[in-house]
């Protein structure tokens, strides 16, 4: 308790500064209690009833009416995210999510496909990127994706007041602009692993440029062949799986899920290893390896396929550990939705979504924060003793006038 409290506080003093007005501080403070409180559902009258408020004006006017910046608290989440779980391995993950909601008011709502529902429904959907290392995972960047209907309407876009700046954007190009963002940010990855429907091209190029590896999802379609001159292939993933003999399987887990190991079939082509000057002049001379990662299903046989891009003699095992990683961003959708009120948003407005988005995302990594200092070993004792002789009550007589106003 000691923990949870402590981390909520200092949660409060690092977001204080995006709030010129005390009484707004205060009322963010108050959503984020009750984001993290006990009730199931999250509405405005559910928080307002746990903040003691009347009704829930209180609540509404963070997310519409108050003039605060969500992408500074999105970078202060970052931030915050980085300090906590940063790993020289770690993986940067992109996926989205989708937001059942009911009318076309709600900024970018419209009948689109959401994985949520498995269908085409009327929904909002959200791309977000989560920072997955061993000390676990969160959110650290999102964005609303809005349809060309809602871009090419001026109407709407000023009732749900979307900037002006903001222009149609692919899901793939909203990628793009994370992943260049955390690169900007100086965020410590590794590695890059998303789902096939956000392609390769240009994400490819932005994370060769910047010496990351990936490990990206693509369809069976996506063409393939070596330069290896002791692998020779061509042709689409789909067809280059097939001859694969049943040798160059190996069986490995992707990670600890539910009922233990998900266990797979994998099998992995190294097709070219270059140096990385030969695809920007910029780069060093350093050998990269581009291949094929195909992953089986042991229940149904189904194959899943990935381009991959990792320094010179990156073991497979190593690339079937960031595609596992690639599930933490499910884990961490499912508990933001259920816990933490992330689909629980009634704001109508562009920057209500963001803000709401933010706030869930912050609190998620106070979640985050609490788990990994709470699973970390204690302090050895001669630590504590040394931190204990080094703090000096401003009133202790032994030490002097100047020794206490020192510690003081």
């Amino acid at each position: 308790m000691e923990l949870w409290s402590r981390t909520l506080r200092q949660a409060k003093q690092r977001i204080r500064p995006l709030f010129a007005a005390p009484s707004v501080a205060a009322s963010v403070n108050a959503f984020l209690d009750g984001l993290l409180g006990g009730e199931r559902r999250k509405t405005g009258w559910m928080r307002a009833e746990a903040a003691g408020d009347p009704g829930p004006w209180r609540q509404q006017a963070i997310l519409g009416r108050t003039h605060w910046d969500a992408e500074a608290l999105r970078d202060v989440v970052r931030d915050y995210v980085v300090e906590t779980l940063a790993a020289p391995d770690a993986v940067l993950v992109i996926d989205e999510t989708g937001f059942l909601k009911q009318g076309k008011a709600s900024c970018g709502v419209g009948r689109q496909y959401t994985g949520s529902a498995g269908k085409i429904t009327n929904c909002q959907t959200g791309v977000f990127a989560a920072y997955v290392s061993d000390q676990g995972h969160a959110f650290i960047d999102r964005r609303l994706y809005l349809p060309k209907a809602w871009t090419g309407d001026p109407a709407r876009r000023q009732a749900a007041h979307v900037p002006e700046a903001i222009t149609f954007a692919t899901k793939p190009q909203l990628a793009q602009t994370m992943i260049e963002r955390a690169i900007q940010a100086e965020v410590p990855f590794a590695w890059m692993a998303v789902d096939s429907i956000y392609g390769v091209g240009e994400i490819e190029l932005a994370l060769r440029r910047a010496y990351k590896g990936y490990v990206l999802g693509v369809t069976g379609q996506h063409h393939f062949w070596s330069w290896n001159a002791h692998l020779d292939v061509a042709g689409t993933a789909a067809e280059i799986a097939k001859g694969i003999p049943d040798q160059d399987w190996l069986r490995l887990s992707a990670g600890a899920g539910i009922k233990g190991p998900r266990l797979f079939d994998w099998a992995y082509l190294p097709l070219a290893t270059l140096r990385a000057d030969a695809l920007d002049a910029a780069l060093d001379q350093s050998l990269w390896t581009r291949g094929l990662l195909v992953r089986r299903s042991l229940s149904d046989g189904a194959l899943a396929y990935f381009t991959t891009w990792c320094p010179a003699g990156t073991p497979v095992e190593k690339l079937v550990m960031v595609e596992g990683r690639r599930w933490a961003i499910e884990d961490a959708f499912q508990t933001a939705k259920t816990e933490l009120g992330l689909a629980h948003n009634e704001s109508r407005s562009w920057h209500g979504w963001h803000r709401h988005v933010s706030l869930v995302m912050l609190a998620f990594a106070m979640l985050a924060r609490v788990r990994h200092l709470a699973n970390s070993p204690p302090p050895k004792t001669t630590l504590i003793a040394k931190l204990a002789g080094a703090v000096v009550h401003p009133r202790d007589p032994a030490r002097g006038d100047a020794a206490g106003a020192a510690a003081h």
